[in-house]
């Protein structure tokens, strides 16, 4: 079987990076090839495309598979590094898959040692596009972009991290994650009682305006306690007492401990968070050129400059009718929350929840609720 390897995989992306990238807050120096890496799999690969790398060296791609050969692929590479191994000597006995193999291994300053390829051996990882979803994920960020920058603006919070949901969860309100974890910021349920109240009646992991405020003072908490935006990000997916111990084995740098760290459970996710976030932010600075134009959602969640032009019109009162409409009825659909209805139809959630006798949150598609 003859591997591809399209020319694209050991390009670098020229464009030019936003302001953004140069900011001393998020430093990039030493990331560079990381976050073109989260790049291409934000933009040039989808769904249906399985990258074949280095889970350390995530920029070391070897192949591009599809699902249904993704197995016979990761085989393919595996067979053609054990063959470099047992011809570090005499390269030109390799085989061609072996060449090109080898080639990709020096074009991204890898040595080749028997240790080294032994690494790369046990470190062969899949990573699957999600440039439809990130696409997506921007569409549904005009929804709620304003206000969470609204919102990280006032709690001493740098406004680019409102947008960390293209990472956590493409701005999705999903009500629980196959990991437990719930809403826009993805709180699990132990992290989100910290902020929230988070019980049988009541989740407001849901509600993207008290989440965001969370993840705000979150994130605010971690920067307190670790000294850099870096690492309070990273700290957001492995948690604040995992990056202090991070911080305690090879110091305060992130690219140090991205680069060094390697704590039992600091793994390829953690490890990447901050770059991926790194990269979202470029790409959303510059959507257009790498998807076209895009109609942004609506927004749904009012700034304060938008409620205080609100408060000056006042409210039409409405006659009360002892029997209800088919109009004062909504049938929840597929994705719907608590929380969108209640915006929907001008309601909080405690009113919805009352108009229905709900005693939690969980609701269906196809279930009628009284909103009138």
């Amino acid at each position: 079987m003859k591997l591809r390897f399209p020319k694209v995989i050991v390009a670098v992306l020229a464009l030019a990076a936003p302001a953004f990238a140069e900011r001393l807050d998020f430093p990039k120096d030493g990331l560079e090839s990381r976050i073109e890496f989260w790049k291409k799999v934000y933009t040039q690969y989808g769904e249906k495309d399985v990258i074949i790398h280095d889970r350390i060296n995530v920029n070391l791609v070897y192949d591009i598979a599809s699902p249904d050969d993704a197995r016979s692929r990761i085989s393919t590479v595996q067979r053609a590094l054990k063959e470099i191994r047992d011809n570090l000597d005499t390269p030109e006995n390799l085989s061609s898959i072996g060449k090109q193999v080898r080639d990709t291994i020096v074009s991204n300053s890898v040595p080749l040692t028997p240790a080294a390829l032994d690494e790369l051996f046990e470190n062969v990882h899949t990573q699957l596009g999600i440039k439809e979803r990130f696409r997506d994920g921007v569409i549904r960020s005009g929804r709620y972009v304003d206000a969470f920058r609204e919102i990280f603006a006032k709690e001493n919070v740098p406004v680019e991290i409102a947008l960390l949901p293209l990472v956590e969860s493409s701005f999705e309100n999903r009500s629980l994650s196959k990991v437990g974890a719930a809403g826009i910021w993805q709180f699990t349920r132990g992290t989100g009682r910290l902020y929230m109240n988070v019980n049988r009646k009541l989740d407001e992991r849901l509600d993207p305006s008290k989440a965001t405020v969370a993840a705000a003072r979150l994130l605010r908490g971690n920067y307190d306690a670790l000294g850099s935006w870096p690492v309070a990000i990273t700290a957001y997916n492995h948690g604040r007492g995992g990056m202090m111990r991070a911080q305690g084995a090879v110091g305060t740098d992130i690219t140090t401990i991205i680069k060094d760290y390697r704590g039992p459970l600091f793994g390829y996710a953690s490890m990447n968070f901050y770059t991926e976030f790194l990269a979202a932010v470029e790409v959303y600075q510059s959507y257009e050129q790498f998807f076209g134009q895009l109609t942004l959602d609506t927004p749904t969640m009012k700034t304060a400059a938008a409620k205080a032009a609100a408060s000056k019109t006042a409210a039409k009162p409405r006659l009360q009718t002892a029997k209800a409409s088919p109009a004062d009825r909504y049938k929840v659909r597929k994705g719907d929350t608590l929380w969108d209805i209640a915006q929907k139809f001008g309601l909080s959630i405690g009113d919805l929840m009352d108009k229905n006798n709900l005693r939690n949150s969980a609701i269906h598609a196809g279930q009628l609720l009284l909103v009138k």
